[in-house]
């Protein structure tokens, strides 16, 4: 019929509008996208899961590394990026209050001469790792009148002052009667150094076991432990993860290899270390050994060999600086295979005095050997102009081969770590450090004619000395004058 269209022409109308539908999806659908972004764009985007961070939750979220920083992206002064906020977003106040029913509980003693500069952000460092404890066995500056006072006002820090009474009780320590310590009696620096720290661990695992602590990890103010390999970033979450039937936990050392020699604030400035042999490949370590050492004598300035945690036994005891043991049995220990601790060994200039003057040796090879680790360093210390240091220093402590920098980075013997500057300058950043200093002074001002109370060598934080110190006390901030005594361990007279 000449009324009637042919199939083929429907069919083709059919085809037409199903493309036409099409085009037309095609060029809306992406309209549609861009415009939802300009609106989430415009909104801030979705809502950053750190904004949701509550009070109550204490893990410490993992941070990943950036190798690909650069070293002025590095020394810039925000180093997340976020010029606008001061804040410190895992904790809301700088005391970092965990709760008594968090497990494992984990105390860090050490013994130290080291000034609110370097306490206070190794102190801080360690409870945003789940630290609950500190055992400070104090000397030299950490000692003095305005640095213990600040201290003790810290909640979780115990102040051990080395004064008479403590060295008189541990002249009755076990220690002297065994001989597994017995070939560093009555020998000067780094010999007396150790028997006191052991001495210090011995009284702080019965100060560990009297408040309840699960584990007990002895480490300098220079060390920081780096807990990698755990699901988070958190020491409480590596150990809580270790075994039951793990008596002792072995972190290798890696040693700071710094870049400049004006760097003031090692932990914030200090991103590039050298790994442990523990955690490099046999023929990498031994394939690039020479050229790591750099003319220095061993592969590490100082020692090499890490630091331990302990779990809180019966019969434990210290077995030197680095490591625990028992008078019962051998420890069942293990050695974790990514996390570390990070010892921050001649980061300044001026560590290379400072670590030379309360020894008193002479600069001379076989007195040197008696007193001091990287003997170069001390015979530098004691005999050369400032000039020529500085020279030494550049020359052997800094790494300024750029070329031998990237090969060794490539080859995994040095390595980047930035988280624990990111934390400790945040930290900073957020007032933490200055918050605990007024508040000391606050509370010291409130405490007048109150004074030291000693008992078992342990010092009060509920009397704190005189209280008319100057607001110049905060002003000055972590600069802290030295006014102590230094005290020497005290053995048993010798038959």
């Amino acid at each position: 019929m000449a009324g009637l269209r042919p199939p083929t022409s429907i069919s083709q109308t059919s085809t037409q509008l199903v493309t036409s539908l099409l085009v037309l999806l095609l060029t809306l659908l992406p309209l549609a996208l861009a415009g939802f972004a300009f609106v989430l764009q415009c909104r801030g985007g979705l809502t950053d899961p750190t904004t949701r961070w509550s009070h109550d939750h204490h893990e410490f979220p993992v941070m990943e590394t950036t190798s690909g920083l650069t070293k002025d992206v590095v020394r810039n002064s925000d180093l997340l990026g976020q010029r606008h906020s001061l804040s410190f977003p895992y904790f809301r106040d700088w005391k970092f209050g965990f709760g008594s029913d968090l497990k494992p509980k984990i105390c860090i003693t050490t013994s130290t001469s080291a000034g609110l500069e370097q306490t206070l952000p190794w102190i801080f460092y360690h409870k945003v790792m789940g630290v609950s404890t500190f055992f400070l066995f104090v000397e030299g500056k950490a000692a003095s009148h305005d640095v213990s006072k600040v201290l003790e006002t810290v909640p979780g820090v115990k102040v051990i002052c080395r004064l008479k009474e403590l060295e008189e009780q541990q002249a009755r320590g076990r220690i002297w009667n065994k001989t597994w310590l017995s070939s560093f009696f009555y020998k000067p620096c780094n010999f007396e150094l150790f028997v006191k720290q052991s001495l210090n661990m011995e009284m702080a695992i019965v100060m560990a076991r009297e408040a309840s602590m699960d584990w007990i990890i002895h480490l300098e103010t220079d060390e920081l432990i780096h807990p990698a390999g755990a699901s988070e970033y958190f020491l409480r979450q590596l150990l809580s993860d270790v075994p039951g039937n793990v008596d002792m936990v072995i972190f290798p050392n890696y040693e700071s290899s710094v870049e400049r020699d004006d760097i003031k604030e090692p932990f914030s400035e200090v991103s590039m270390l050298k790994k442990n042999h523990n955690h490099l490949p046999k023929d990498t370590y031994f394939g690039n050994y020479e050229e790591a050492t750099r003319g220095n004598p061993n592969y590490f300035l100082t020692c090499g060999n890490g630091k331990s945690a302990a779990r809180i036994r019966d019969h434990l005891r210290p077995n030197g600086a680095h490591r625990w043991h028992n008078y019962m049995k051998t420890p069942n220990k293990v050695k974790l295979e990514e996390a570390a601790v990070l010892h921050y060994t001649y980061p300044k200039f001026s560590d290379l005095t400072s670590r030379r003057d309360p020894c008193g040796c002479k600069p001379m090879k076989e007195d040197v050997k008696r007193c001091f680790m990287f003997m170069a360093a001390f015979i530098i210390a004691s005999t050369e102009t400032e000039e020529e240091m500085l020279h030494w220093y550049q020359e052997r402590i800094m790494w300024t081969d750029e070329a031998l920098k990237l090969k060794l980075l490539r080859k995994g013997i040095l390595t980047r770590i930035y988280t624990p500057m990111v934390i400790v300058h945040r930290l900073g950043e957020s007032g933490v450090f200055s918050s605990v200093i007024a508040a000391a002074q606050k509370f010291i001002s409130s405490v007048k004619n109150s004074n030291y109370s000693m008992t078992a060598g342990v010092v009060s934080s509920r009397k704190i000395g005189h209280g008319g110190e100057s607001q110049a006390t905060a002003r000055r901030g972590l600069q802290v004058s030295d006014d102590a005594s230094i005290f020497s361990a005290i053995p048993p007279v010798s038959s």
